[in-house]
């Protein structure tokens, strides 16, 4: 049960502010905003406020906001459709009926011959005497048919309608909310656990470890790799890990004098990724300050953002496995084992996910806001946008082809953590 609900807690803040960058940024610019969805499937809980329906959905694998004018959003009254029509103080029409059995005393009915429910907001018809008619349309007209209802789009509410730089500000927020999450998390960290000391203080070796048998013992602080300056436990620790097997010169200070160690870090195993370890264990201790705590949350942000960025390029040039990508059943297992560690770890372990979450999306692979970004950056060269029927191809496949690596991935989990 502990490892649901800090995986539910985890998972669904990381999707609500980056579903709430989008959101904002769609309002600000004047966006229709139809839906903001948590999860995918059937709906379990839905609240309308105002021209939005909030929903919560069965399936907490990511979000959604939908937004006026995108894919089949948009809605056309066809010649010789029978429609009714409920009239405002100033005559124009305020709902647009197209069930014939939904009769009201106040209700028109025509027969449509033309219609702009877009740009210049008409309805034009035949009534029930056979007179050709023509009304105005509301902006704020409501479209109604078997007990559902959907509010029209004028043109300039529609995402397609906003500049270019409006559009993909739009698009970059969801990312962009996932860094700011994660700044905001690490500097609560920093104010509620204390800010680690930047010393790279080894607490302790392990028996028989590269650390130990090279002469390193407890109380060496960290001050160089191969010449490398190391200033904080992090940095030394990722650069061992980097180099599984390589044979290394640790300079360590150890009581004011300066001395330099050759140890070759072990190879070892973990989900698959071969990463290197050399035996030595860290305590940080921790200090309160709450400017510090800021400049902590900035530098951990910076730090991991690297960190997840550098481990991306690594898949992309093949140096590290397919095999070691975890899908939500990984993230689910590791949730909960960090849950055990107590809630420092889990908020540290929630902002580091943040930033994967909002790197991942900014690959410019179809489907993904990176993917829509790099059409928004066709459009800017080319001075006009993509055929919405070709990008919608495109993304479609780019769907098939990251529903095909879900599978993948989450048939590596269950191997790894069942079998």
């Amino acid at each position: 049960m502990q490892t649901i609900i800090a995986f539910v807690v985890v998972f669904g803040t990381l999707v609500f502010f980056h579903e709430l960058g989008h959101f904002l940024f769609a309002k600000r610019t004047g966006i229709m905003v139809r839906e903001f969805a948590i999860g995918f499937g059937p709906k379990l809980i839905g609240i309308t406020k105002g021209e939005t329906l909030y929903t919560i959905r069965l399936l907490p694998l990511g979000g959604y906001v939908r937004m006026a004018g995108e894919d089949f959003d948009t809605f056309e009254l066809q010649p010789g459709h029978r429609i009714g029509l409920i009239l405002d103080r100033d005559g124009k029409a305020k709902r647009i009926v197209l069930n014939q059995n939904d009769r009201t005393p106040d209700m028109l009915y025509l027969e449509v011959e033309k219609a702009d429910l877009e740009k210049d907001l008409y309805i034009e018809g035949y009534d029930e005497e056979e007179q050709k008619v023509r009304y105005a349309v509301s902006r704020q007209a409501v479209i109604a048919e078997k007990g559902q209802e959907m509010l029209i789009a004028p043109h300039d509410r529609q995402f397609e309608s906003k500049p270019l730089g409006a559009r993909a500000l739009t698009i970059f927020a969801g990312p962009l909310f996932n860094f700011i999450l994660a700044f905001f998390i690490f500097t609560l960290l920093g104010l509620l656990q204390g800010i680690p000391t930047n010393e790279a203080l080894i607490k302790d070796v392990t028996d028989n470890g590269p650390a130990i048998t090279a002469g390193i013992e407890p109380g060496d602080i960290i001050e160089s790799v191969d010449g490398k300056k190391v200033d904080t436990w992090n940095a030394f620790a990722a650069i061992i890990q980097d180099r599984p097997g390589e044979k290394l010169e640790i300079g360590v200070d150890r009581n004011g004098e300066h001395l330099k160690f050759p140890v070759t870090a072990d190879s070892v195993d973990v989900e698959g990724q071969k990463i290197g370890q050399i035996g030595v264990l860290h305590e940080p201790v921790y200090e309160k300050n709450p400017l510090k705590a800021v400049v902590y949350g900035g530098e951990q942000t910076w730090f991991w953002f690297k960190r997840i960025f550098e481990l991306v390029g690594m898949l992309v040039t093949g140096k590290f496995s397919i095999d070691a990508l975890s899908g939500p059943v990984g993230i689910y297992q590791a949730t909960g084992q960090v849950a055990q560690y107590g809630v420092f770890n889990l908020m540290n372990w929630a902002a580091v996910l943040s930033i994967n979450l909002g790197i991942m999306n900014l690959l410019p692979l179809p489907a993904l806001d990176g993917g829509r970004l790099l059409f928004f950056g066709f459009e800017a060269l080319r001075g006009k946008p993509i055929d919405k029927q070709k990008e919608g191809m495109v993304h479609l496949v780019g769907i098939m082809l990251l529903m095909l690596l879900m599978i993948v991935v989450t048939w590596n989990d269950i191997q790894r953590f069942f079998f």
